[in-house]
């Protein structure tokens, strides 16, 4: 991976180069750019939504906004014969994943226009002749239906690579590593209970044995309901035969809470909250006799935390994730740290885990953010009634998006319909909104429902902790957790008279949570999981999240 300025010299031994997304736009100034010359070296190049855009813009071709942005699903229509090595053996009409509202209006001289989609005239050209490839959509999530072939067909049949990548035939390899970074040290994580600290933390024990590996579980105050209970079940079994175990329970619900009072905005949240973990480290540390060259922090970061904390020059920062606050980089920068997965994505973090023969149970279990119930629970700083528009009704709870591979932080639009393609549509079209809900049940009606002024209190995060098992019971009892990837409980303060919040169910399908179908709940179930949720009084209403991702974060914040 190299920053787009890289020198084209520097690269007349690739097999191949990828163009990635990325947040900008072509015609910016300040936009990234690489050398002209690499498109004449007659290496393969691909490029992928701004990677396209930016080769036709080199090459003479017309890039422009679009009339509409296109964010999420789409249908790919092949143009004429597929003779092309790039779209070798792809479908006609095949789902793929757009985030873009830049296009490319007109190719260079010698590319031609390989499919389209209903908005987009030119998603997928190539100039065959000086291997140049373009793709407005993105082939490397798992939305794209044969995205992986296309990437095949580039790495293995253009540019002749070889297949020698498998995640468990690198668990050495990680292991030597771990090695080498700690040396003489010892590592002590933070761990959260997790698939990714878990595995990571394994790891560890396995490179460097359990008397040189401990950790420590911090309970923020912030966790689901038993989830305590489970991560001490998990760290005795994985330190079994240690005399004083691997991992101490730190209970610090004050420290965490107490900052977090008069925090309304999402990004800051995070920031209180990682700069906390920090604090709270470093005291655990000092008392504990850490302090000293000895020890370095172990943590179970993986590589999409990276990309949605902006981990590269270019890119834009969608959510700063907690291990990648301030304080976390400098120790980074201080060579204290290892983290193990950090080039993996979720689904090979869950190989690694099976071939560690941790157990099903935990890497079975869904993923759960690492400032906890924190950023599931919305606030406002306002008081703001909800608003009547054409399509439904525009509720002024703003929360996370990524659209154009750019952070969004907008209002959300509430729905009568559960149909996830009418979201998908009103999303795309309309301005201003990143996230379209539906409206389950209500104790009043919507005109009566308003955005309180509200923070995270102990109250509303029982109210959370509430509603979160009560989900997570009924999922796991009629097996609807298994087909989902993850499914976050929102509390948001939207309601009527003295029942001040609401609930929002967030379904959703993954593989490494890089991208998202919101999936659709069985009827019966939805409404028993209702009507138990409005069985609690301070719960004003429930709503269906239908959003996938993009345009719409998987977490609200």
């Amino acid at each position: 991976m190299f920053p787009s300025e890289i020198p084209a010299q520097n690269l007349r031994h690739a097999s191949g180069v990828i163009i990635s997304g990325g947040p900008h736009s072509v015609y910016d100034d300040s936009s990234p750019v690489v050398e002209r010359g690499l498109l004449m070296t007659g290496i393969p190049v691909l490029g992928i939504c701004y990677g396209q855009q930016l080769i036709s813009q080199l090459l003479g071709g017309s890039v422009r906004k679009g009339d509409k942005g296109e964010f999420g699903l789409a249908i790919l229509d092949l143009l004429g014969t597929n003779d092309s090595q790039l779209l070798n053996g792809v479908s006609d009409h095949q789902q793929i994943w757009m985030s873009h509202r830049d296009v490319v209006t007109a190719p260079p001289a010698g590319f031609r226009v390989l499919a389209t989609t209903s908005t987009c005239e030119t998603a997928a050209i190539e100039d065959s002749a000086r291997r140049l490839y373009g793709v407005q959509f993105h082939p490397e999530v798992v939305h794209t239906t044969q995205g992986t072939r296309i990437l095949e067909n580039f790495v293995f049949d253009i540019c002749g690579c070889e297949r020698d990548w498998n995640p468990g035939q690198r668990i050495a390899l990680v292991e030597d590593q771990i090695r080498q970074t700690v040396g003489d040290r010892n590592v002590f994580f933070f761990v959260s209970g997790g698939v990714d600290s878990t595995v990571a933390f394994t790891l560890c024990l396995r490179a460097l044995g359990p008397t040189r590996v401990r950790g420590v579980y911090v309970d923020t105050g912030l966790m689901r309901a038993g989830e305590t209970e489970f991560v001490e079940r998990t760290f005795a079994q994985l330190g079994a035969g240690v005399v004083d175990g691997v991992l101490n329970v730190v209970r610090c619900e004050t420290e965490f809470l107490e900052p977090l009072e008069s925090v309304r905005e999402p990004e800051l949240k995070r920031h209180v909250i990682g700069e906390q973990f920090v604090r709270v480290q470093e005291r655990i540390i000092e008392s504990r006799g850490l302090l000293d060259d000895h020890w370095i922090l172990g943590q179970g970061t993986i590589y999409p935390d990276t990309i949605e904390s902006g981990g590269t020059s270019r890119s834009a920062t969608i959510k700063t994730h907690h291990n990648r606050v301030p304080g976390i980089q400098k120790l980074m920068e201080a060579g204290r740290i290892v983290e193990p997965l950090a080039d993996f994505y979720k689904d090979e973090v869950r190989a690694i885990g099976r071939l560690l023969n941790l157990p099903a149970e935990l890497l079975n279990r869904h993923p759960f953010p690492g400032p906890g119930l924190a950023i599931r629970c919305l606030c406002s700083e306002i008081e703001e009634s909800v608003t009547r528009v054409p399509d439904g009704w525009l509720i002024p709870v703003r929360s996370v998006g990524v659209q154009g591979d750019s952070r969004s932080y907008a209002p959300v639009l509430a729905i009568e319909s559960l149909r996830q393609d009418e979201a998908t549509e009103l999303v795309n079209r309309t301005s201003g909104v990143n996230r379209v809900i539906a409206r389950v049940s209500v104790r009043e009606p919507m005109e009566y429902q308003r955005v309180f002024m509200s923070s995270i209190t102990h109250g509303r995060l029982e109210l959370l902790r509430r509603a979160d098992a009560i989900v997570r019971g009924m999922c796991y009892e009629s097996g609807f957790d298994a087909k989902v990837w993850q499914f976050p409980v929102i509390l948001v303060p939207v309601g009527a008279g003295e029942s001040r919040d609401s609930v929002v169910l967030r379904p959703i399908q993954s593989v490494d949570g890089m991208t998202a179908d919101s999936v659709a709940m069985p009827d019966d179930l939805l409404h028993q999981m209702s009507a138990r949720l409005m069985a609690i009084p301070e719960i004003a209403g429930v709503y269906y999240d239908l959003t996938h991702k993009p345009p719409g974060t998987i977490e609200w914040e």
